[in-house]
Formats: C-alpha cells, sequence, structure tokens
C-alpha cells in the first residue's frame, strides 16, 4: 500500500524553564476548589486528600471506550495550569481574573503560554526532587464552569460558557513519576520528548 503522506514528520527534544506560581490543595469535599498553600506533596498516587489521589480510577464520560465505572489506571493525579491560559480563559468570559482554585488545579506554572499543548510524555522537574509525566490535555468540563458560577455569584451562563472557551486553554494531567516536595516560587525544567507527526 503507497503510503501518500510521507514518513511522520520528526521534531527534536527541547527543554524549556518555567516558575511555579501556585500551589494548591484540595479544599472542601463539596466541590472541586482547591486551596493556595506555599508546598505540595507529591507522592507516588498523586497529592494526598486530593479527589484523584490514587494509581486507579473509575472511568467516566472521558473513556467512552469503556464501560462507565470500570477500574482504570489514574493519569489524572496532578492538574497542571497555566496563568497565561488562565489570563485568556478570563478575557474571553470576561472577567477580573480567574484563579486558579476556582478549578481545581495542583499546580499554576508561568512562563508556559502554551501549556495545554504540551505533548504527552512531557517530563516536569522541579528543584529538589519530585517530577511529574505529563498524561495529556485536561479537557474542561461543566463541574469547573458550575464553580466558577458559585465564585461569581450565580451567573449561571458560566457553567456552559467555560467549556467552550477554554478548549486548549484548561492545561493538563499529569501523574508522579518521583515523590517529593514542590516549592510556590520554584523553577521547574520542562522537558519535551523527540515527536513524530503522523498526518
Amino acid at each position: 500500500m503507497t503510503d501518500l503522506f510521507g514518513p511522520p514528520q520528526k521534531i527534536p527534544r527541547k527543554t524549556i524553564h518555567a516558575r511555579v506560581a501556585g500551589l494548591y490543595a484540595a479544599g472542601s469535599a463539596r466541590d472541586m476548589t482547591s486551596v493556595a498553600v506555599e508546598t505540595l506533596e507529591l507522592e507516588l498516587a498523586g497529592v494526598p486528600g486530593d479527589r484523584h489521589f490514587g494509581f486507579t480510577r473509575k472511568a467516566g464520560s472521558r473513556e467512552p471506550w469503556y464501560p462507565r465505572g470500570t477500574e482504570i489506571r489514574s493519569g489524572r493525579q496532578v492538574s497542571i495550569v497555566s496563568i497565561e491560559e488562565l489570563a485568556e480563559v478570563a478575557r474571553l468570559m470576561e472577567l477580573p481574573s480567574l484563579p486558579a482554585e476556582w478549578i481545581g488545579a495542583n499546580l499554576a506554572l508561568e512562563g508556559l503560554p502554551h501549556l495545554s499543548h504540551l505533548p504527552p510524555g512531557t517530563r516536569l522537574f522541579f528543584e529538589g526532587s519530585a517530577s511529574l509525566v505529563v498524561e495529556g490535555a485536561n479537557a474542561p468540563c461543566r463541574d469547573a464552569g458550575r464553580s466558577i458560577v458559585r465564585h461569581t455569584g450565580g451567573r449561571s451562563e458560566f457553567e456552559l460558557m467555560f467549556p467552550n472557551v477554554a478548549r486548549e486553554l484548561r492545561g493538563v494531567v499529569a501523574s508522579v513519576e518521583r515523590a517529593g516536595i514542590v516549592r510556590t516560587g520554584s523553577d521547574v525544567q520542562v522537558r519535551i520528548p523527540e515527536q513524530r507527526l503522523y498526518a
């Protein structure tokens, strides 16, 4: 069979740097809101006390190829957002700002304006010892939209607006590869792997 598109395009690996602008631990059990902290302990199962803590989770609407409730490996231990992308979402929603904790983030990074496009397999190395592996993009959902509604005094249109405007701006989810402590203001080394793009 003839390949009309040729071999996959090769993109070399590279390393860039960012800064930890905010860290967030689990807040109320009632909703997804997280709480700002100065340091965050990462265990191999994720962030202790977080709603996504654990090595496995139940399949949901994001995994339609499995029956709902099937136990699968968790690739959603840590939620990471970009300060720059949050500012763009706030602009699109005509909000003064969009705090990372409103949408349940665990880490907010500064210096990565296209964080949501980091490819799976990207590794984040934090000062000290902790490291994360990006599993994929974090699709925006209505749960986050409802959280924004609660924090803005009940503007119900935000529930559906957030999933629409935050596409490709919601950040990424990651799993813990090496446990350790992450500190606000610290440097993070972002190692993007070599990629092969199929036409």
